[in-house]
C-alpha cells in the first residue's frame, strides 16, 4: 500500500512540472515548494523510498486474555455451623508484567498464599483480587470460612465457583448419613469415615453452586418396618434409523426401613444391556420385570444406571418410561435426542410437561451424545400415566473424520541444480479411509509407497495421487506408518536470489508435521519465510527433531516426556536449587535425573532435565547438600556444597561419557556454585552447540541417501554431504507447507 502511494505521488508530480515546463532542467533534489520543473530522484532514495514502503507493520503480540483460571478445588468442613478449609485456585497469566486477576466472590478469606508466602489481596466489594506477576502459571491457596443457612430439617449454603477449566468440591460434615445435593453439579462420591460423611462433587465453573443436605442418625432396629422411598428418575431417549435406546438415571430415596432389593418394570420389546450402581450388587431381569438388588440395606440412598433398547424400522414410536415399583412419590425428566440428521415430533400426554432442554439437569445432559430434540418433566401421581409418541424424518449423514496423521516426518534432498527428492513418513490412526488424496507439486512424479515397510501401488486420479491406507492383513486398529516418496524437477540454482519449496496437501488432518530440508554445502542460505517455523525458535521442537526419526515416530510413552522448566536459572529464589547438564562438547543433556539430598535430614527431591538442559527444585532445605545427576551414557555426577538459607544454589554440571555406576564427585563450593554470568556463558554454549546439531544431517537424510544408490526407481545425484535445516508445523489440515530462503551460491 505504501510503495503505490510512493509511486503515484512520483508520477503525479512529473506529469505536472513537465506540463508546466517541458525545456526547464532542474537539480536531482526536491524542489522548494512552489517552485516548478521535472522532479527526478536518485537511485539510493528510490531504493531508500522501495525499502520504508516494503517494511511490515510489527504484530501485535499481547495476549487476547490476561489471565486464566485452569482449576478449582475447595475443601470445606462444617465447624459449630460454620463452614471452614481452603480452596487451591491454579491458572497461567498471558501478559507480561503485573497482572490483576480476581480470585473469588462472597467470601470470607482468612489467608492467602502463594508458594507458601503470604499473598496480599485487594478488596473490591465483595471480591477478592491478587497481583499477580506474569507470563507463567501460578497456584494460590486461600483459607475461607462461609455461614451456613438453616431451614426447617436442612441446613445448606452458596458456593461461588470461580471461571476455571475444572471445579472440584470435598465437603466434610458430621454424621454417618447427609443426604447432600449439589445444585448445579454432580456428587461422585460419598462416604462415611469415623461418624462423618465426605461428599465430593463436580461443580459447574462459573455458577454459584447451592449446597444443601439433611442429617439423620439410624438407631438400630427395634422390628422391620416398612420400607417406603422417594424415586427421580431423568431418562434419555435415543432414537435412529435402526434402534431405540433407553438410558435412565435412578435415584432412590429411602425414607422408612431397609430396602433390600428394587423391581423395575421393563417396556414390552425391550432389552436390557446394561445395569449398574454404586451399591448394587446383582441384577436380574426374568418375566419382564428387572430385580436390582444392593450390598447394603440401610443405605438411605441408591443410584442405578439402566440401559435398554430394541431394533426399530419404522419412523414412528412410543417412547419408553420406566418406574421403580411401590414408590411413594416419582419425579423425573425425560430427554429425546437423535442419532444423525433428523426433524423430530414430540406428543406428550398424561401429566408430561414439555420445557427447554437446555433447563434439564447435568446429569441429565451428561447422558446424552447427540442433539437434543425435545425435553420433559413430570411428577407421576396414582391417576397420571405418561405417554410420549414420537416421529421423526431421518435426513443422510455427511462425511466424518475417518483418518488422521499424528505425525508426518518429511525429508527433502536437494541437488545444486534444483532437483529434489522427498520422503513423507506418516504415523496413521484410521478408522475407516482406503486412500488419501495427495496434490503433488507441479511437475513432481510419485515414486514409491508403502504401508508398513510393504510396497504397495498407488492410484493416479483427475485430483491426485491416491496413496493406499489400508493393505491385506494389516490390523488398522492401532497406529502404524504410511509412507511415500516423490521426486521434484524445481529450478536450477543460479549464482544468487530466492527459492521457494513445498509439500503436497493430504487430505488428513495431521497433527504434528516435522520437516529437514537437506541442500548442499555450496549454498549460504539465510532469510527463511513461509508457513513453518524454524525448529531452533522452538527448544521442544529441536529436541524433538535431535531424538526422531522413522522407526520411532509412533507413539510417545508420557512416563519419558521431557517438560519444560518455567523458572529461568536467573531468575532463581532463595530455597531454590537449579542448574544445567551438558557433556564435554557443550551439548545440553536433556532427561538427565536430578536428586537433590540434605544429608542433615536425609530428605530428597528430584526432577529431569529439560530439554535445554536445566533443572529447578524449590523448597530445598539449607545445609549440607548432596546433588547426583544421572543419565544414560554418562558417568555419575555427584556435588557436595552448603546450600545457604538467603541466597539459592546454582550447579553447572558437564558429565562425562562412562558408565552409570561410574561417580565423579566434586566437593566444595568453588567447584558447584556458580554465578549468573557463569550460567548464562554456558546457557550460550549449549544452545550454539544445539544450533550446530540441528545442520547436522540426521539418519532419516541418510537412510533416503541409501535408498537412492539403487531401490528406488530414480536417477539423481543426491550431494554425499550437505546442510540440514528444520521445521515444525502443527494442525495441518488440507494444505500446503511452504517455506522460502535467499541464497548465494560460494
Amino acid at each position: 500500500m505504501r510503495t503505490s502511494v510512493v509511486l503515484v505521488l512520483i508520477l503525479f508530480l512529473t506529469i505536472t512540472t513537465y506540463g508546466q515546463h517541458r525545456n526547464t532542467t532542474v537539480d536531482t533534489a526536491l524542489p522548494v515548494p512552489g517552485s516548478t520543473g521535472t522532479v527526478t530522484l536518485s537511485l539510493a532514495e528510490y531504493d531508500r523510498l522501495m525499502e520504508l514502503a516494503s517494511r511490515k507493520p510489527k504484530p501485535d503480540d499481547t495476549a487476547p486474555l490476561p489471565f486464566v483460571l485452569s482449576r478449582a478445588a475447595f475443601k470445606l468442613k462444617l465447624v459449630n455451623q460454620t463452614l471452614v478449609g481452603t480452596v487451591e485456585i491454579d491458572g497461567s497469566l498471558l501478559q507480561n508484567g503485573n497482572v490483576k486477576a480476581p480470585l473469588t466472590t462472597g467470601l470470607t478469606i482468612l489467608e492467602a498464599r502463594q508458594s507458601n508466602n503470604p499473598l496480599p489481596l485487594l478488596q473490591e466489594g465483595s471480591s477478592h483480587a491478587a497481583i499477580l506477576s506474569g507470563p507463567g502459571p501460578f497456584a494460590v491457596s486461600l483459607g475461607i470460612a462461609s455461614g451456613l443457612i438453616i431451614d426447617a430439617g436442612r441446613a445448606s449454603f452458596v458456593l461461588p465457583v470461580p471461571a476455571a477449566s475444572t471445579s472440584l468440591l470435598t465437603l466434610e460434615l458430621p454424621g454417618n448419613h447427609a443426604n447432600v445435593r449439589v445444585e448445579p453439579g454432580l456428587v461422585t462420591s460419598r462416604t462415611s469415615v469415623n461418624g462423618n460423611t465426605i461428599v465430593e462433587a463436580a461443580l459447574e465453573p462459573g455458577k454459584p453452586a447451592r449446597v444443601w443436605w439433611t442429617t439423620r442418625e439410624v438407631a438400630a432396629p427395634v422390628a422391620q418396618r416398612e420400607v417406603r422411598f422417594l424415586s427421580d428418575i431423568k431418562s434419555v431417549v435415543s432414537v435412529g434409523d435402526s434402534q431405540v435406546r433407553l438410558t435412565a438415571y435412578c435415584d432412590v430415596t429411602v425414607i422408612q426401613g431397609e430396602a433390600a432389593e428394587f423391581k423395575l418394570p421393563l417396556p414390552a420389546g425391550y432389552e436390557l444391556t446394561a445395569a449398574s450402581g454404586t451399591t448394587l450388587e446383582s441384577h436380574e431381569a426374568n418375566g419382564g420385570t428387572l430385580t436390582l438388588r444392593v450390598h447394603d440395606p440401610s443405605k438411605r440412598n441408591h443410584q442405578f444406571l439402566i440401559a435398554l433398547e430394541r431394533t426399530n424400522t419404522d419412523t414412528k414410536v412410543e417412547a419408553p418410561m420406566v418406574a421403580l415399583s411401590g414408590a411413594q412419590r416419582e419425579t423425573g425428566e425425560l430427554v429425546v435426542e437423535g442419532v444423525g440428521a433428523m426433524e423430530l415430533i414430540a406428543r406428550e400426554s398424561g401429566g408430561l410437561r414439555r420445557m427447554d432442554f437446555r433447563e434439564a439437569a447435568a446429569i441429565t445432559r451428561s447422558l446424552a451424545h447427540f442433539p437434543l430434540q425435545a425435553a420433559f418433566r413430570y411428577n407421576r401421581r396414582a391417576a397420571d400415566a405418561p405417554k410420549l409418541n414420537l416421529e421423526w424424518t431421518q435426513f443422510p449423514d455427511a462425511n466424518i473424520l475417518s483418518a488422521v496423521a499424528e505425525r508426518a516426518i518429511v525429508t527433502t534432498l536437494t541437488t545444486v541444480e534444483g532437483k529434489s527428492l522427498t520422503e513423507v513418513t506418516l504415523r496413521v490412526r484410521n478408522h475407516a479411509q482406503q486412500f488419501i488424496r495427495v496434490a503433488l507439486p507441479q511437475g513432481a512424479k510419485l515414486l514409491s509407497t508403502e504401508i508398513e515397510g510393504q510396497r504397495v501401488k498407488p492410484v493416479e486420479g483427475d485430483d491426485g495421487s491416491r496413496v493406499p491406507l489400508l493393505r491385506p492383513g494389516l490390523d488398522s486398529s492401532r497406529a502404524y506408518t504410511v509412507s511415500f516418496v516423490y521426486q521434484n524437477a524445481g529450478t536450477r540454482f543460479t549464482k544468487n536470489g530466492a527459492y521457494d519449496l513445498g509439500l503436497p496437501k493430504l487430505d488428513i488432518p495431521i497433527n504434528l508435521l516435522m520437516w529437514e530440508v537437506s541442500l548442499p554445502d555450496r549454498l549460504e542460505v539465510k532469510q527463511f519465510g513461509g508457513n513453518a517455523t524454524a525448529a531452533e525458535l522452538l527448544p521442544g521442537a529441536a529436541q524433538d527433531f535431535l531424538t526422531a526419526n522413522t522407526e520411532n515416530a509412533g507413539d510417545v510413552d508420557e512416563g519419558s516426556m521431557i517438560v519444560q522448566n518455567e523458572v529461568q536459572l536467573s531468575d532463581l529464589q532463595p530455597g531454590q536449587v537449579g542448574g544445567i547438564v551438558t557433556d564435554v562438547n557443550g551439548a545440553v543433556v536433556a532427561g538427565a535425573t536430578v536428586t537433590v539430598v540434605n544429608q542433615q535430614t536425609g530428605a530428597s527431591l528430584s526432577t529431569r532435565s529439560d530439554t535445554e538442559g536445566r533443572w529447578v527444585i524449590a523448597n530445598a532445605s539449607p545445609g549440607p547438600t548432596r546433588i547426583v545427576i544421572d543419565s544414560p551414557g554418562f558417568k555419575r555426577m555427584e556435588h557436595t556444597m552448603d546450600l545457604a538459607a538467603l541466597q539459592p544454589g546454582v550447579v553447572g554440571t558437564t558429565l562425562q561419557v562412562g558408565q552409570i555406576n561410574e561417580v565423579v564427585s566434586l566437593t566444595g563450593a568453588s567447584n558447584n556454585l556458580m554465578t549468573i554470568d557463569g550460567v548464562r556463558k554456558i546457557e550460550e554454549q549449549a544452545r550454539q552447540s544445539r544450533a550446530l546439531q540441528l545442520q547436522m544431517p540426521s539418519a532419516n537424510v541418510t537412510n533416503l541417501q541409501k535408498r537412492v544408490a539403487g531401490i528406488l526407481p530414480v536417477r539423481i545425484d543426491v550431494p554425499k554431504s550437505g546442510r540440514s535445516y528444520r521445521f515444525v508445523r502443527t494442525l495441518v489440515m488440507d494444505e500446503e507447507t511452504r517455506i522460502s530462503f535467499n541464497y548465494k551460491v560460494k
